[in-house]
């Protein structure tokens, strides 16, 4: 992973190190220095502040004592529960931590060569799109020599002190993570693919159906390495950081650490005479106060359990801020779960792999609308389509589709007063199976999905799509906004995701030999009916159809899906013509699939001129021939639209 990683502020670690050692001093950070700016830009805190390292607030300091835990973790005076609970939930996946904190073994003070110890550590985060390295030093903020933010329940355990460090780092300033998501730390320290669940919405605490299939998702994700945390969120009702009579925290993230089927009573030799409970365990960051309900640390559900049952859930009945809840209790008691899911892309497992594509753009601002890139949410009528444009492909008959939409991060911004995410999300078109340029105009295009639009970094939506060509238009709810955002979209099977820039056919040389298009067409085949019966059944009788489309434009042939076994089809087929040859017509050809010869069923002959009619009609099918051709059974519903300004579709 070295070679792509990107170098925060230009940072090297090896030459910083090296060059530490040789000067016999201990590394200070001129990026992030020991003072009040890298603590906060408006609120102080309560008393002056000391950075201290390591060496001299215990004895002995150590990176990791005993391994890495969700237990290391205890939130300090700031208001990152969010960010805590993120770490809880990395300390579980020793392939995700290592990712974070790289070469673990060297980084580690070493007691027996203290003159290799230079001060200076290195982390990695997943930072819109690529992996960057961020460097500090070992100067720590405390008080009366205790550390103040982030510190292990081991006093001589600097890890996850460090890491929060780094994490400052990037964001300005301690400050600046005080409020956030624990979904996009995850994603900040994995790379995940972040959704966000509204249990009171989804009305998960009612209906027991949706319950179970939410349980079964979040299992699967846990078990193929996601993290997955939750809330309580805050209202008018419920102030945050309020415990309410449960013991649950208001407006406080809980990591999730492990989701279990557990059985009470006895298991017969082939089957169990038992009930089944569907359990979650959660991890309160402050590492205490926990659920007080059935099932929590020493209520008297867990005498119905045997001990080595106990023993294998990890069961421990210290005030640790870790307890277990039934999955019901847990869906009627929260209100949202943040799921970051590790999407598989790779070739060799025996998990579900998914085709990965990333697209870097920008919302960006221009007084010309065929230049503009920020033209507001799908409400905005005139300025919608005035946003970046990404088309794809879905090849197989249906495949499920998961995008994700990120904004930059805007903590950056805090200390300008800007660190607010914006409010985004997209929009998903079904287009013309040959579209190569940008919309212009939604006429004959169906919208198959809207993604919320939200003020959160990174917007989530999974949808199952018909085979076809599809445009996706992320955008800002407001329009005339300006930042950047990365997309990325998930399939079975390669989509050629890849923006659209071009508004028409580019004029080249060729173009003045062999001539320039001078009408764009749009159509839309609906259906056919009444078509005549080919296919010979068991008893040799005539029962159906397999008919298809073919639509010929000058050189260009488009063919729709086959329709199986019917004489009444459903196609919703669409293209579009840059025409050069405005004379000629475009035509419309139904035929009948067959194993070695296909069958010819009628055809509409259109002139698809601008003045024509634009609204659905129905044509009586023709046979072939100069003139007006003789009728043959069947009828085709379609819509054209023709215009000569190739801009205007």
């Amino acid at each position: 992973m070295s070679s792509s990683v990107k170098l925060f502020r230009d940072q090297k670690y090896h030459e910083l190190k090296e060059q530490c050692i040789q000067q016999k001093q201990l590394f200070e950070d001129p990026e992030f220095p020991a003072s009040d700016e890298s603590i906060f830009y408006q609120s102080a805190p309560p008393r002056k502040v000391e950075w201290k390292r390591p060496k001299d607030i215990c004895e002995d300091p150590r990176l990791f004592v005993n391994g890495i835990s969700s237990h290391d973790l205890h939130q300090g005076i700031l208001g990152n529960c969010w960010f805590v609970a993120a770490c809880s939930c990395l300390a579980l996946r020793k392939t995700l931590w290592q990712q974070v904190i790289p070469d673990v073994n060297e980084q580690e003070w070493d007691p027996k060569n203290p003159e290799k110890y230079a001060g200076i550590f290195r982390f990695r985060f997943w930072c819109f799109g690529e992996w960057t390295e961020v460097v500090v030093d070992d100067l720590l903020p405390t008080m009366d020599g205790k550390l103040i933010y982030c510190h292990s329940n081991m006093k001589n355990e600097f890890w996850n002190a460090l890491l929060e460090k780094a994490y400052a780092k990037l964001a300005g300033c301690y400050e600046a993570l005080d409020g956030g998501s624990a979904a996009d730390a995850i994603v900040d320290f994995t790379g995940a693919v972040a959704e966000s669940v509204d249990l009171v919405q989804g009305k998960y605490g009612e209906i027991i159906s949706e319950q179970m299939k939410l349980f079964e998702d979040l299992m699967k994700v846990h078990k193929r390495g996601g993290l997955i945390s939750c809330y309580i969120a805050a209202s008018s009702s419920r102030t945050s950081e309020v415990e309410t009579e449960m013991g649950l925290i208001i407006g406080h993230a809980y990591s999730v650490t492990a989701i279990r089927k557990l059985r009470l009573g006895e298991r017969a030799i082939f089957s169990f005479n038992a009930e089944k409970l569907f359990m979650i365990r959660l991890r309160n960051p402050w590492g205490k106060r926990e659920w007080n309900g059935a099932w929590s640390d020493n209520s008297e559900e867990w005498k119905k359990v045997s001990d080595s049952e106990r023993k294998s859930l990890g069961l421990t009945l210290d005030n640790d801020g870790e307890f277990w809840m039934t999955f019901e209790d847990w869906c009627k008691n929260f209100t949202d779960v943040d799921i970051c899911r590790i999407v598989n892309t790779s070739y060799f497992s025996i998990h579900k792999t998914w085709e990965k594509k990333m697209m870097h753009g920008a919302w960006a601002k221009n007084s010309e609308p065929l230049l503009n890139r920020s033209g507001g949410c799908f409400d905005n009528k005139e300025t919608f389509l005035q946003n970046p444009q990404y088309i794809f492909d879905v090849k197989k008959p249906e495949d499920k589709v998961l995008v994700s939409l990120q904004q930059e991060d805007r903590r950056k911004y805090k200390k300008e007063g800007k660190g607010d995410s914006i409010p985004i999300g997209f929009e998903i078109f079904k287009v013309e199976d040959n579209r190569s340029y940008r919309l212009h105009k939604l006429t004959v295009q169906e919208r198959v999905a809207t993604s919320p639009y939200i003020n959160t970094r990174t917007v989530f939506l999974r949808r199952i799509l018909k085979q076809g060509r599809y445009i996706l238009i992320p955008t800002t709810y407001h329009p005339g906004i300006i930042t950047e955002f990365i997309l990325r979209l998930f399939t079975d099977v390669p989509s050629k995701l890849r923006e659209l820039k071009a508004d028409k056919p580019r004029i080249t040389c060729w173009s003045l030999l062999c001539g320039y298009p001078r009408r764009v067409t749009q159509v839309k085949i609906y259906s056919a009916e009444g078509l005549q019966k080919q296919d010979r059944s068991a008893d040799d009788c005539l029962s159906g159809a397999d008919p298809y489309v073919l639509i010929k434009c000058e050189n260009q042939t488009m063919r729709s899906p086959v329709q199986h076994d019917t004489t009444s089809a459903i196609f919703n087929t669409q293209v579009i013509f840059y025409r050069k040859n405005i004379d000629s017509p475009i035509i419309v050809q139904l035929w009948n699939s067959n194993v070695f010869c296909d069958q010819f069923l009628g055809q509409a002959v259109l002139a698809a001129s601008p003045c024509d009619p634009r609204d659905q009609q129905t044509l009586q099918l023709r046979g072939t021939g100069s003139g007006e051709a003789a009728e043959v059974p069947g009828r085709i519903t379609i819509k054209v639209f023709s215009s000569d300004d190739l801009v205007e579709l």
